[in-house]
């Protein structure tokens, strides 16, 4: 079989967790049976759809790399075609007119509530020479008896009582299609062999059977992801993190850890946790999607982010960082220059260690930009007491004109801590905070290194005033 998925958001808002992660399933499962993986815009609801959602979406997708191997279809614009199956069903009696008025199918309604059974308009069996001069919708002639079965790839054999089915609108009073009738058409059209979503889907999946069925098309092979919890267990929602993608790239989380969480949000491959996107491709199948609702835990995605940004290229982690740089009015008037750019390459292997976003390693930066005396904060300002300004100053006067090797460096100062009787805990915190402005950084000796001599001299005996 040539493989072909599809993943169709509607447009109505920010691209969710939740359908980022059924959009990665479809591509995942594209590339791992070498198949193609499409994209398609449900903007058939007009009133809420958006072009600024369209736009987050593709947006979104494109930050993950989960962009469709075509360019997107719309399903609007397809809506010819809709209506144009919907006659066909009509002319194979799969479907019919209903005249029903908005009392009268209300009545029908309220009837059906009351007893339980599914809604069936008295429309389906009259003859069309009883049709009146007014609007109708089509309606779809759901069989009264037996039953449908689903073999589902995820949650296996699934039957509903045909009876619980509603006649349901396939075409509006204004000629214009639902979903349930337009996604069948499309995902036919489109060649969909696959159809991977949310479990929401599942009861949809009988329903568009039928319409399958009425025009005689094949069935593709459904397959129902169990949603995205919270860590609590309850439905997902803004408390628990259930934001755009958008805002987690904002939030400092690199593309390549958002996918490997997301993998592992329902699917798995024994206990491994960090998963690369060519094992991702090698190792998938719906057979390791598991049946019960995921939970969304943002420290556990914290703790993939660390991970990629540990083992991320120097070069591309300083790119990343220069973009916030330089718009952050704040941290800096311009472009970072040659100079700040070569000590914060010599530093990020350190600075990486423990940030679990690279947002965290941004306020590390401000003593590597400029040359002078860096902007104390109050924290590291109340460790310069009077007496670690005197150490500091003969600090400063011993290590001038010493070798400033990282290792010379260490040994000097050690010798100096051992002439005067101290301990590194007695100047290193002051010794920091009078260099870096900061009272935690990475290793301090390693910040005088790389601002050298000249420049770390200064700054102690600024400080020190």
């Amino acid at each position: 079989m040539n493989v072909v998925t599809r993943f169709a958001p509607s447009p109505t808002g920010y691209l969710h967790i939740g359908g980022a992660r059924t959009a990665l399933f479809n591509w995942l499962f594209a590339r791992h049976h070498g198949g193609t993986y499409l994209l398609r815009i449900e903007d058939t609801d007009k009133a809420r759809s958006t072009d600024a959602a369209v736009a987050a979406i593709h947006e979104g997708l494109g930050w993950l790399g989960l962009g469709g191997d075509q360019p997107a279809v719309s399903q609007s614009a397809q809506s010819h075609r809709h209506a144009e199956v919907a006659g066909h069903l009509i002319a194979n009696g799969a479907a019919y007119k209903c005249y029903l008025t908005d009392a009268e199918l209300q009545e029908i309604r309220e009837a059906c509530k009351a007893s339980g059974a599914a809604l069936r308009s008295p429309w389906r069996d009259r003859s069309p020479d009883e049709a009146p001069d007014r609007p109708f919708t089509v309606r779809m002639k759901m069989p009264t008896d037996g039953s449908t079965t689903i073999d589902d790839a995820v949650q296996g054999r699934v039957t509903v009582q045909n009876k619980v089915l509603d006649d349901m609108v396939i075409l509006r009073g204004d000629g214009s299609p639902t979903y349930m009738l337009a996604v069948v058409v499309d995902d036919h059209d489109m060649g969909i062999t696959h159809v991977i979503r949310g479990d929401d889907h599942l009861n949809n999946a009988f329903r568009q059977y039928m319409v399958y069925q009425g025009m005689g098309w094949p069935v593709p092979i459904f397959a129902h992801i169990p949603l995205i919890h919270g860590n609590d267990g309850a439905k997902l929602s803004k408390r628990h993190g259930a934001l755009g993608v958008d805002a987690y790239r904002d939030m400092g989380f690199l593309p390549e850890a958002m996918v490997n969480y997301l993998l592992r949000l329902g699917w798995s491959h024994g206990d491994t946790e960090l998963i690369s996107r060519e094992q991702a491709i090698a190792w998938f199948s719906l057979d390791n999607v598991g049946k019960s609702p995921a939970r969304f835990d943002l420290e556990k995605l914290r703790g993939i982010n660390a991970h990629y940004l540990q083992n991320s290229d120097d070069d591309s982690l300083y790119a990343l960082l220069a973009s916030h740089i330089t718009s952050d009015t704040a941290a800096s008037s311009g472009p970072v220059s040659d100079m700040a750019k070569t000590r914060i390459l010599q530093l990020l292997p350190l600075l990486k260690e423990r940030a679990k976003t690279h947002l965290e390693i941004l306020p590390q930066l401000r003593y590597l930009l400029y040359d002078g005396a860096p902007k104390i904060d109050d924290e590291a300002a109340a460790l310069l007491t009077e007496t670690a300004k005197s150490y500091l100053l003969q600090l400063a006067a011993n290590l001038t004109g010493k070798s400033w090797q990282k290792d010379d460096l260490n040994h000097a100062i050690q010798e100096f801590l051992a002439e005067n009787g101290l301990k590194m805990r007695d100047i290193g915190l002051p010794l920091r905070a009078a260099v870096t402005g900061l009272k935690q950084t990475p290793s301090i000796v390693d910040i005088m290194a790389v601002l050298g001599e000249a420049e770390t001299i200064g700054r102690l005996r600024a400080a020190c005033k």
